[in-house]
């Protein structure tokens, strides 16, 4: 973002920030403050009743930050050619995790997501994300280095789906669409056949059509999206109440700490449905305020993306991209009453250790990229002959 002002005949440009990465980073900074605001907020009445302070939520927030911190450097200070020599391991560690879950994994609200690690709770799925798109991430860079063109089965796309296979049984369909998803988009911005492309996108309506059809209460929440008011104590429970949550915020919202939904009429309100609280205290201004912010962090991401020095910085980039930002849009869509209730929370908005940590970390990688590529345009910049003398502006290399 530049401002231009004009001082004794000679133009001034200001920037609030001086590169992509610089801009992905302020962003991160705003949306997770407001987040640990939300959390407190949505989550004082629960916290107060179950556990005695009404801080607890936040306390949590707080320590899950700090966390988040070390995930976020992990993911910016090492190279992330380096990171992506790991993809085989992390890929064993997590269907390791994913395997163990399904034998002595905690249960909540009748789904078995959860490892116990001591005093706290991670969710293994969240980590089955990042490590798909540095397989797939792999796979398209090699095969664009070499010339080749992309195909749907390979054996990094066999290691995903078992990956999401077993998200799917804890159950997770929603985090199983998206660890499969994103690849699915990469592998769409490659360099493969057209036909393909569109066989892959028929394909992926099949898939979740017939995941809804063989749980029957799946089946029930999409039914319940062309008239949630049908069985407002049923199926459509959770919509009804986030709309009217929404709705009742008005242009300027409520106030902060003023919502009444959370006051046991909306559901998971400091977690999947977050944003039906902050636009029910904040109104349409923090909400529109809160959405632009993640349409900037997907244009900022996109650009980081188009000027990586190779192709494995290109779809890396492009694939943690797309994961903050398809998270954030299905969860929007979701609580706006667009789709189905599926699970999927908004990134640094809902309450949520797990996610948090994958969030700074793909975060902290998609800086990497944009970091790295900024160096490599200062090399190049330097190299240039100077103005009198004609040559060609060296080009990046970019997938086709």
């Amino acid at each position: 973002m530049t401002r231009t002002e004009a001082h004794n005949g000679v133009e001034r440009t200001f920037r609030f920030w001086v590169s992509d990465y610089e801009a992905i980073l302020g962003l991160t900074i705003i949306l997770v403050l407001v987040g640990s605001l939300n959390v407190f907020s949505s989550s004082f009445v629960v916290a107060g009743e179950n556990y005695d302070d009404p801080y607890f939520f936040l306390r949590k927030q707080g320590m899950n930050l700090g966390v988040g911190f070390v995930c976020f450097l992990i993911g910016f200070v090492v190279d992330y050619h380096l990171l992506t020599k790991a993809r085989k391991l992390g890929f064993f560690i997590v269907t390791a995790m994913l395997i163990a879950v399904a034998f002595m994994g905690v249960e909540v609200n009748g789904a078995q997501r959860w490892l116990a690690l001591g005093p706290m709770q991670i969710q293994p799925a969240e980590f089955a994300k990042p490590a798909a798109i540095f397989l797939e991430a792999y796979y398209i860079a090699w095969r664009v280095n070499h010339g080749m063109q992309c195909k749907f089965l390979h054996n990094e796309i066999y290691m995903i789906g078992l990956m999401a296979v077993l998200v799917e049984q804890e159950p997770d369909m929603g985090t199983a669409l998206i660890i499969s998803g994103v690849p699915l988009m990469m592998l769409v911005c490659s360099n493969m056949k057209r036909a393909t492309k569109l066989k892959l996108f028929g394909m992926g309506i099949g898939v979740g059509a017939l995941l809804c059809i063989l749980q029957p209460y799946r089946l029930k929440r999409v039914l319940a999206l062309f008239d949630p008011w049908g069985d407002a104590q049923g199926a459509g429970y959770q919509i009804v109440q986030s709309l009217q949550a929404i709705g009742s915020g008005g242009i300027w919202g409520m106030g902060m700490g003023m919502g009444i939904s959370k006051y046991h009429y909306l559901p998971e309100a400091h977690t999947d449905f977050a944003f039906s609280v902050w636009c029910q205290e904040m109104g349409f201004v923090g909400a529109l305020v809160v959405i632009l912010m993640f349409a900037a962090f997907a244009y900022y991401g996109v650009r980081i993306a188009r000027y990586a020095k190779d192709a494995l910085g290109q779809m890396l980039a492009f694939g943690m991209t797309m994961l903050i930002v398809m998270q954030a849009a299905i969860n929007l869509m979701m609580i706006s009453g667009f789709l189905p209730v599926v699970g999927v929370p908004l990134p640094f908005i809902s309450y949520g250790g797990t996610s948090l940590f994958v969030s700074l970390f793909v975060v902290g990688v998609l800086a990497n990229v944009g970091i790295r590529s900024v160096k490599q345009q200062k090399v190049v910049m330097s190299a240039m002959p100077s103005e009198s003398e004609d040559y060609e502006k060296p080009r990046l290399r970019r997938i086709k």
